[in-house]
């Protein structure tokens, strides 16, 4: 009966917080929303059994990308009502793919039993083993490879993105703390004696 009404109380906060992300006027607001989210989405995989899912639930999406989302749109001066003016033309296109997405879960949901296949809903675990424990065993063990060669693109994507950021540009003028240690007093300024009525000559 608790697992019952915890699974409503996430599942309503869930939808309810997803659809406030979306109709918040605030974009601040909308990523406040988009973190409640998050955090009762993770809640539901921990009544599921799929711990390792909430816990990257809180904190990949809601201490990293949630959070960078929240200082991006602090930080930079976006026209949010230029943005906004095309909700009503692309309005069909995102019911379309609302109606789409809901058809492919709704298929999904149908295809468990469909033709006499009986799928199964689970990956088998050892007994008194958590699937946290077992899921890390397949990683290090059976996908040592894949997962060595996904953490290798992650790596060459992390060092393109720094070249791409350090690259020389030539519109733009670096600073020289060598020539500025050795510039003297004298060379910084000079003493002028303007006639009366005239400016200074640069």
């Amino acid at each position: 009966m608790i697992q019952l009404l915890a699974f409503y109380l996430f599942a309503i906060v869930t939808i309810v917080s997803g659809i406030l992300c979306v109709t918040a006027r605030n974009p601040v607001h909308s990523v406040l929303w988009l973190i409640l989210a998050f955090f009762n989405a993770a809640g539901l995989m921990v009544l599921v059994g799929a711990e390792f899912i909430a816990m990257l639930l809180v904190i990949v999406y809601v201490g990293a990308v949630a959070v960078l989302f929240l200082f991006v749109v602090m930080m930079l001066d976006i026209d949010f009502a230029e943005l906004r003016s095309g909700l009503a033309r692309y309005f069909p296109f995102g019911v379309a793919l609302v109606a789409l997405l809901a058809g492919e879960i709704i298929g999904a949901e149908k295809a468990w039993d469909a033709g006499g296949i009986q799928l199964s809903r689970g990956a088998p675990t050892p007994e008194g083993m958590p699937n946290i424990q077992a899921l890390g065993i397949l990683i290090y063990t059976r996908y040592l490879y894949i997962f060595e060669g996904a953490g290798l693109v992650l790596l060459v994507a992390l060092i393109g993105a720094i070249v791409l950021t350090h690259r020389k540009r030539g519109d733009v003028r670096t600073q020289k703390i060598s020539e500025q240690n050795m510039r003297r007093p004298e060379d910084a300024t000079r003493n002028t004696q303007p006639p009366v009525g005239q400016g200074v000559e640069l």
